[in-house]
C-alpha cells in the first residue's frame, strides 16, 4: 500500500456522497494515480455485514468506494424491490465513521438512462441453479449492474460477502470469462449471536419469527457434521433437513450440498458447501457453510 493516503488532508468523517456517474470518475481520478481503489458494492440499509467489508476493503487499498443501489435488475415481479428498506443517510452516517471515502448513490435514472438496460451478463448454468431456480434473471441483474460498477469505478479490488455465496462465484466467474481486471475478495459471513446471518431482510421478522430463524444455520451445521461422519447419502441429509426447516415454520426454497465451485460433489469431494434459502414469513433468508468433509 502508498504511504500517501488520497483525502488524507480531510478528516474521517469527510465522506464524499456523489450520485453522478461522471462526478465519480472526477473525483476518482487522483486517487487513481496515488495508490490503490477497492469497491464495495451494497443495496444499502447497511449493517455490520457489510461494515466488515469496508473494513477489509480499507485494509486492502488506499481509497475505498462503497456504492449503495437497489438495482431493479435483480428483483423479479412480486418480490421487494419498492419495499426494500432504503436508509441513505444512517448509512453515510456508519460509513464515516468506518473511514469510507466516497459513496456513490446514484438513482435508476442515473444508471440506466433510456431505461431499464437491454444488454444483459448471461451467466450460465451457475445462474439457473439454487437461487437463481427460483428467481429468475437476479444472477443476470447481478452481474449486469456488478459489470457497471466496475467500468464506472474501475476498481483494483472489490469485496463481497461469503452469505451471497452464489452471487461470489457468479461475480468470479464474470471476472475470469470476461478478463475484467479486478481482484475479488470475499469475506467471511457476519452472524448475530444465536448464529443468524446478519442480512437487511432480517427486518422482516416478526420477534417470534426472530426466535425461530437461526434454525437455518443449526440446519447448514447439522448437514456439515453428518457429512464429516461418513456413510450417509447427501440426498437423505438435504430431505432430512428440508424436514426439519419445514416443521420449524420454514418454506424451503432449496437445501443442497455442492462442491466448493457450486458443482455437484463426488465421493471424494473434501472442499464442500451446503447452502440454503427458505422464507420465514414476509423474509426469504440464505445462508451456506463451507467446510472439509474429511476433517
Amino acid at each position: 500500500m502508498t504511504e500517501r493516503q488520497p483525502f488524507a488532508a480531510e478528516s474521517p468523517a469527510a465522506l464524499k456522497v456523489c450520485r453522478e456517474v461522471e462526478t465519480l470518475r472526477q473525483l476518482l481520478s487522483g486517487p487513481r494515480q496515488t495508490g490503490r481503489i477497492a469497491l464495495v458494492p451494497t443495496m444499502g440499509n447497511l449493517h455490520d455485514g457489510h461494515l466488515s467489508l469496508v473494513r477489509e476493503a480499507r485494509r486492502l487499498a488506499d481509497t475505498v468506494v462503497v456504492s449503495l443501489f437497489v438495482n431493479p435488475l435483480q428483483f423479479a415481479a412480486g418480490e421487494d424491490f419498492e419495499s426494500y428498506p432504503r436508509t441513505l443517510e444512517s448509512d453515510a452516517q456508519a460509513l464515516e465513521k468506518e473511514g469510507a471515502q466516497l459513496l456513490f448513490a446514484p438513482t435508476v435514472e442515473e444508471m440506466y438512462p433510456a431505461g431499464q438496460s437491454r444488454t444483459r451478463i448471461d451467466v450460465g448454468d451457475i445462474g439457473d441453479m439454487l437461487c437463481g431456480a427460483h428467481r429468475a434473471g437476479h444472477f443476470s441483474g447481478m452481474a449486469t449492474v456488478v459489470c457497471m460498477l466496475f467500468n464506472q469505478v474501475r476498481p483494483h479490488v472489490a469485496v463481497f460477502g461469503e452469505k451471497d455465496y452464489q452471487q461470489l462465484q457468479v461475480i468470479r466467474q464474470m471476472v475470469l470469462n470476461l478478463h475484467i481486471p479486478v481482484s475479488v475478495r470475499g469475506v467471511p459471513t457476519v452472524r448475530e449471536a444465536d448464529g443468524l446471518a446478519m442480512s437487511s431482510r432480517n427486518q422482516y421478522l416478526t420477534p417470534k419469527q426472530r426466535g425461530v430463524a437461526p434454525k437455518l444455520h443449526e440446519c447448514l451445521v447439522e448437514a456439515a457434521r453428518r457429512v464429516r461422519s461418513g456413510g450417509e447419502n447427501f440426498g437423505r441429509i438435504q430431505s432430512d433437513m428440508k424436514t426439519e426447516l419445514k416443521a420449524a415454520g420454514f418454506e424451503p426454497d432449496y437445501f443442497e450440498l455442492r462442491a466448493a465451485d457450486l458443482s455437484r460433489p463426488h465421493a471424494d469431494t473434501r472442499q464442500l458447501v451446503v447452502l440454503a434459502a427458505a422464507h420465514l414469513g414476509r423474509a426469504r433468508l440464505i445462508d451456506n457453510l463451507q467446510f472439509d468433509s474429511k476433517l
